[in-house]
């Protein structure tokens, strides 16, 4: 481990707000049709406290933007854009896609359903989460890890733990200069409940590191797009499964970095048996069976960073196709 932390652990009451609104619509019963697992007793509590809700104008404007194919992002991102606690806009002008009314109809539902009241009440979860993911995170630094793919990283990285919905997924936001992970404890099997955050290093790692290299290589790819079109004619060895997850070039490549990096910094920083775990998990699930052979790449890549050869990724990236083509050929035999 690192001995200088660069992760913030907090949490943020306009996040819960988001959270509790989508526990009231029917996102939970939609995220058990997809995957079915247990779930925090909080988030449980929480839906059964707001359940006379459901029909609360604030719910039905979030429900209908869920029905409507919105991302879960978008939401979040937009409460940020609120003052706390008076849930006044902060920004200039409202996002075309969020209705006018919704702002007082969110200040009228908070008001009514006392969710102060009821955080206060389940204070001793939230705190728990808090100081878990707080000792997780304590000797963690991500940036001198991705330094030598990405050069210098400007942004603050944030870990918000969350016990409420969505209760199977990260989300991963950037607000201003911060980049924002919005994480869940990891799923048990069938009913049981998840795991608490500091029982399981790999997940918060994994969460953590996935969202952050996600929106700093998106980042970095808009900055040097003027040198992208030429290496994005070369196909990358990709199964069609992962393909139809991730179709354009760059949508593949980022997909592909960071899945290698958290492999990486798991062998490196956790153990062998946790990189190994998560990368059977990638191939099994994502369809990533050329994910052994893109992290013999980054780690090709990282050994010749050192001895000067590539300043960053971007130098790199003429040359990846050619490699991943012959390290998916090593790797399979």
């Amino acid at each position: 481990m690192s001995n200088q932390q660069d992760i913030t652990v907090r949490l943020d009451d306009r996040i819960r707000l988001m959270s509790a609104l989508l526990a009231a619509t029917d996102w939970p019963d939609k995220s058990q049709e997809r995957q079915p697992h247990g779930t925090h007793a909080h988030a449980r509590g929480t839906r059964k406290y707001l359940a006379e809700f459901a029909s609360h104008e604030a719910v039905q404007t979030l429900q209908n933007l869920l029905n409507q194919g919105a991302p879960l992002e978008a939401m979040y991102t937009f409460a940020l854009c609120l003052s706390w606690p008076g849930l006044e806009l902060e920004i200039d002008r409202l996002p075309g896609w969020v209705p006018p009314t919704w702002i007082p109809n969110l200040r009228n539902f908070y008001q009514k359903s006392n969710l102060a009241g009821w955080w206060e009440q389940e204070s001793a979860v939230w705190q728990k989460s808090l100081d878990d993911s707080r000792k997780m995170f304590k000797t963690v630094a991500f940036k001198p890890f991705l330094k030598p793919f990405l050069g210098e990283i400007a942004e603050e990285l944030i870990f918000v733990p969350n016990i409420s919905y969505p209760t199977d997924q990260e989300i991963g936001i950037r607000f201003g200069k911060e980049l924002l992970c919005i994480a869940p404890p990891r799923l048990a099997w069938g009913d049981s409940p998840p795991w608490p955050f500091d029982e399981d290093a790999a997940h918060i790692y994994r969460s953590a590191l996935s969202q952050h290299g996600k929106m700093l290589l998106n980042g970095f790819l808009r900055v040097n797009s003027h040198k992208i079109p030429e290496t994005a004619k070369s196909p990358l060895p990709i199964t069609n499964q992962f393909a139809a997850l991730h179709p354009t070039w760059e949508e593949q490549f980022t997909a592909l970095f960071v899945a290698a990096a958290v492999a990486i910094y798991l062998e490196d920083h956790v153990n062998k048996a946790e990189a190994k775990a998560y990368v059977l998990m990638a191939r099994k699930a994502q369809g990533l069976t050329i994910l052994p052979g893109m992290v013999s790449v980054l780690r090709r890549y990282m050994t010749e960073h050192e001895a000067g050869r590539y300043e960053s990724l971007i130098d790199f990236l003429p040359v990846f196709p050619k490699l991943l083509r012959v390290a998916k050929r090593v790797v399979s035999l």
